[in-house]
């Protein structure tokens, strides 16, 4: 078992990660910033998801790979009025057409049983002030669904966490402006490690009936 994650070196990414490692699969990270000194056994590559043809070729050297999970992702928030159009292009790369690059990549060589799971956010809903994030995240549940469709007959799932406040670097970023996140109503942030056990289950055989969804853990927020 050969899993492909993104945005490895931190937070939701890095917990996915680390709970594959230990669950015995073969982990390759991609991520801009370095590896974190305390995920042994991730055999990582540092680049930007964006720049479509070093992305092309690393994919194009990888070997094995049974399972993708792209966790990458960037929050920058504006509100109508001041809409950042260069911003909203930057999280559509990252988040839209770097999973479009590397499932177009993978998908071909994908055996049966293969997996893809998607890190979108319950911002996908709607969030006031959050209009190009929630855009961005919403279209990787039309990606998974669609792709879940298409690839069905092979056996391999493609589904979409979608995720609302957790504990992670993004929350504290300081590029990050508006309200400022309130805990759900179990009192507090979702933990990462709770993302990833559920990423763990969605990439086991025993998960092969359930492809085309998006599981919300948001912590009750959504009642």
């Amino acid at each position: 078992m050969h899993a492909l994650v993104t945005g490895a070196s931190s937070g939701i990414g890095a917990a996915i990660a680390t709970r594959l490692l230990a669950d015995q699969w073969r982990v390759t990270g991609l991520d801009l910033t370095p590896a974190p000194r305390d995920a042994p056994g991730c055999a990582h590559h540092q680049l930007d998801l964006t720049d479509a043809a070093r992305l092309r070729d690393l994919l194009g050297r990888l070997d094995g790979v049974t399972a993708l999970v792209h966790a990458a992702g960037v929050l920058r928030v504006a509100p109508l009025g001041a809409l950042d159009a260069e911003a909203g292009a930057a999280m559509w790369r990252l988040h839209v057409a770097a999973a479009e690059a590397l499932a177009d990549a993978l998908v071909p060589r994908l055996p049966a049983g293969g997996r893809i799971v998607l890190i979108g956010s319950r911002t996908a809903s709607g969030a006031a002030g959050r209009s190009q994030y929630a855009a961005s995240k919403a279209a990787l549940i039309g990606l998974a669904r669609s792709w879940a469709a298409e690839l069905a007959p092979r056996g391999i799932t493609v589904n979409v966490i979608a995720p609302a406040a957790t504990d992670t670097p993004m929350l504290a970023d300081p590029a990050r402006t508006g309200v400022a996140p309130k805990l759900p109503p179990i009192g507090r942030f979702i933990r990462t490690e709770e993302i990833a056990a559920l990423a763990a289950f969605l990439l086991s055989a025993e998960a092969g009936a359930i492809t085309g969804q998006q599981i919300v853990v948001c912590g009750g927020a959504s009642l």
